[in-house]
């Protein structure tokens, strides 16, 4: 029996208790690894301490540093999204839908844990007490692995939230990491049909194609942001052109390292003249490397270094992006089907018909009109805190919270039917 092995082993022994606690003691869970988190921030901050000392060492990017860095400020934020699931309802039990049938069948189809859940994940620290609490809170039973990058963080949080759990009364093996973090036993995970219920990667795309290659355990596709803003002919004025850039900057800097942030801005050719030296001026201020079409390099200048098939196709998570001049909204349409990554597109325009029209035909989770694509988020949306941003259709699709973390059991009452 191998090491990821082991932990199945003991996720499958711990996953009846977690199925079914009530929502009394797994919010008392909840409550308790919030204040534990606060109560020991210092830890935390000092482990983190040795992630980022060696973040340093490998030449890891700013943008990524930032990802990977805990502050008081952010483990505050970590305790306050604990605290927030616990106003959640919980979805087990609840009844989606019910009948009876001419034969007096009584029919209803309610929602249960999916079991053990396999999460794989990159430099965010966050993400390692978010999964965990979502999984529990909808009465699933994790096994979280890391990148090497955050184990230092995540060893720590992982051991605050196991003692947190034990003193209600659950199992720790709950929550479970994958402590080695080598290449073997990241596959050896992919691979523990009979053990997990389903895996879910987040990270970038290189992360996530790599486990729908390797995986025998069914895979919920997440997380890769290959995002775009089209800015549309149609708008009216310098009004509509400043809500245009904000929209853009918001889009691509707000938090330039994260699946929702913008990596390629398509702008109709009627319009580019107007838009492009605004937001060239904009992203200047915000130090963002633009790679450009022929077109963007003669509105903006040469200095603007030549977009490629292989930039358009990247995820930066970085202060860079591409722009294309295009000569309509259907170019606009192609480009975006070819790259996308099918999770988040936004249009900006005063055109309804152009708006229906890129909502209808572009294939992504979310499509906005005239709005950031940096909403999409479960908090965003209302709908609370979420595991990742599902992109495929299959299961869950968008952002998904503690409903997408269940799968629905149907209960039938009968009075001695036959058929």
């Amino acid at each position: 029996m191998n090491y990821a092995e082991t932990l199945g082993v003991r996720a499958k022994a711990a996953e009846k208790a977690i199925a079914s606690a009530s929502p009394q003691v797994k919010n008392q869970a909840l409550a308790t690894i919030a204040d534990t988190l606060l109560a020991r921030q210092e830890k935390i901050i000092a482990a983190n301490a040795k992630d980022l000392e060696a973040a340093v060492q490998n030449h890891m990017t700013d943008s990524l540093q930032d990802r990977l860095r805990l502050t008081p400020e952010r483990i505050s934020g970590m305790a306050s999204a604990v605290r927030q699931l616990i106003a959640a309802e919980d979805p087990i039990g609840a009844v989606d839908s019910g009948s009876i049938r001419p034969n007096g069948l009584q029919i209803l189809k309610t929602r249960v844990p999916l079991g053990v859940i396999g999460i794989i994940f990159e430099s965010r620290p966050n993400v390692t007490v978010d999964a965990a609490t979502l999984c529990l809170k909808a009465g699933n039973a994790v096994i979280l692995r890391g990148g090497k990058e955050a184990i230092h963080s995540n060893t720590m949080l992982v051991k605050i939230m196991r003692e947190a759990v034990g003193t209600v009364g659950l199992p720790q093996d709950i929550i479970q990491l994958v402590e080695d973090t080598s290449h073997e036993t990241a596959a050896d995970l992919m691979h523990l049909t009979g053990y997990l219920d389903v895996l879910i990667p987040r990270g970038g795309a290189g992360l996530i194609q790599a486990v729908l290659r390797q995986s025998t355990v069914p895979v919920i596709e997440t997380g890769a942001g290959n995002c775009h803003v089209y800015v549309d002919q149609c708008l009216h004025g310098e009004a509509d052109y400043e809500m245009a850039v904000k929209i853009i900057d918001n889009a691509k800097t707000q938090c330039p390292s994260v699946c929702n942030a913008i990596e390629g801005l398509l702008v109709h050719e009627a319009v580019a003249p107007e838009i492009l030296p605004r937001v060239q001026q904009t992203f200047q201020a915000r130090n963002v490397t633009i790679y450009g079409c022929e077109q963007t390099r003669q509105i903006l200048g040469e200095a603007i270094a030549p977009a490629t098939e292989a930039l358009y196709d990247t995820e930066f998570n970085d202060y860079k992006i591409t722009i294309k001049v295009v000569s309509d909204l259907d170019e606009a349409l192609a480009h975006i089907a070819r790259y996308s990554t099918k999770h988040s597109e936004c249009i900006i325009t005063r055109d309804l018909d152009a708006a229906q029209k890129f909502q209808r035909m572009v294939d992504a989770a979310v499509v906005y009109v005239n709005a950031s694509t940096r909403f999409t988020d479960g908090g965003e949306f209302g709908y609370g805190a979420e595991i990742g941003i599902s992109t495929q259709k299959l299961h869950a699709r968008g952002p998904m919270g503690l409903c997408e973390l269940t799968t629905v059991k149907y209960l039938v009452n009968g009075s001695g039917q036959i058929r």
